[in-house]
């Protein structure tokens, strides 16, 4: 594997990771506010106030009391939580692999530049 392609593949995965934890940090914050929100009042009348449907995802809503809605949000944001942990080392190192790269790829263009020059100096002499 050449430098270029060494690089092009760590600034893919390097992308991947960087969406992955956006993506997981949104989501994240989708579910702070929903259980942020539990505890706001808006006007309307309510025929079952001890009850609230979940969106759990993929479409799919629950019944849950209030307690376990506030339960499964708070597990929902621990549990998003962990996986930016979890994706935030792998990102760290891809970034430091890039960067390796890079160096590697400038020592080594700033060697052929010297080499062109004194090939250069060479034939105008």
């Amino acid at each position: 594997m050449n430098e270029n392609t060494a690089a092009n593949v760590s600034g893919i995965s390097l992308k991947f990771l960087t969406s992955s934890i956006g993506q997981l940090k949104v989501v994240q914050m989708k579910y702070i506010e929903a259980k942020d929100s539990l505890s706001m009042y808006v006007p309307g009348t309510l025929n079952d106030v001890e009850n609230v449907l979940v969106d759990v995802g993929t479409g799919y809503y629950v019944e849950k009391n209030v307690d376990g809605t506030k339960e499964f949000f708070k597990r929902k944001i621990e549990f998003l939580t962990k996986q930016i942990e979890k994706v935030q080392p792998a990102l760290q190192e891809k970034h430091g692999m890039k960067q390796a790269v890079i160096e590697v790829m400038n020592i080594k263009i700033q060697k052929l530049q010297s080499q062109q020059a004194s090939q250069l100096g060479t034939t105008e002499a």
